[in-house]
């Protein structure tokens, strides 16, 4: 029974552990002026986009010197194993030229999509580190 309560504790570690690992944002830096590609921006069902134009991207958590925008461009759904393009964009994170000292901000963007199936909504967190 011992044995079994040990495993069963050592199991819960590692799930937790990983939990904990896969909850951490993600890091960016950049300096005054630069910008960044975040992502590739898509909605699909069966490898066909059902996006309905561009969706709306805001930030809901940041500061003054970062702006987010969609680049409109045909993008590759890698993430669900598609070959061919389909209409989207990627999500550029910009530092406005009015970076005056070094700080560490938390970005938290959210996507609005208007799909064939509805109105969707997705978000993504960042620790962006600006420098001027």
């Amino acid at each position: 029974m011992r044995v079994w309560a040990t495993a069963l504790f050592a199991l819960l570690a590692l799930i937790i552990g990983r939990a904990d690992a896969q909850a951490q944002k993600s890091r960016v830096a950049l300096k005054s002026g630069e910008e960044v590609e975040l992502s590739s921006i898509y909605y699909v069902s069966n490898c066909r986009s059902i996006m309905i134009g561009l969706p709306e991207v805001e930030i809901l958590e940041g500061s003054a010197e970062l702006s987010v925008a969609i680049k409109e461009e045909q993008v590759v759904p890698r993430k669900f194993g598609c070959a061919n393009k389909v209409p989207g964009g990627k999500l550029i994170l910009t530092a406005k030229g009015s970076v005056t000292e070094k700080k560490e901000v938390d970005l938290i963007w959210r996507l609005k999509y208007k799909t064939k199936e509805g109105d969707r909504q997705t978000s993504g967190t960042y620790i962006v580190t600006l420098f001027p």
